[in-house]
């Protein structure tokens, strides 16, 4: 919000991931990897590869007592969307960055992983 109380989205209004050309909505692929039954919460971003542009990449935080891998993420994904929306890359964490509102702040997940590179966050 700026001085003169004007409020300015600067997240999730473009939640699209670009890869090898393709448009891949986030939003979909969490739609995919909210209903496997070891996953507590999770983010989907655009991190920057080499050969495709940029890869689906999901960061999940598993139910206690819960276990899973990558590649199940992946062949669970697999099952509900195209396989090119599928996660190419999975990372398991304790948390998620949150907002004082509890919304997953994905831009702080972005952040380190595109700091390095010529070109920002699509």
């Amino acid at each position: 919000m700026d001085e003169e109380g004007y409020v300015f989205v600067v997240d999730r209004l473009k939640d699209m991931i670009v890869s090898g050309g393709e448009n891949v909505y986030s939003a979909e692929v969490e739609n995919a990897i909210v209903r496997h039954p070891a996953v507590a919460s999770f983010a989907v971003i655009g991190v920057q590869d080499a050969d495709w542009g940029e890869r689906v990449h999901a960061v999940i935080v598993l139910r206690a007592g819960r276990t899973l891998t990558a590649e199940e993420v992946r062949k669970h994904a697999k099952t509900l969307i195209a396989g090119y929306k599928a996660p190419r890359s999975v990372e398991f964490a304790d948390a998620l960055p949150l907002s004082p509102a509890r919304m997953i702040l994905k831009r702080e997940l972005q952040a380190p992983r595109w700091d390095q590179h010529d070109r920002a966050v699509q």
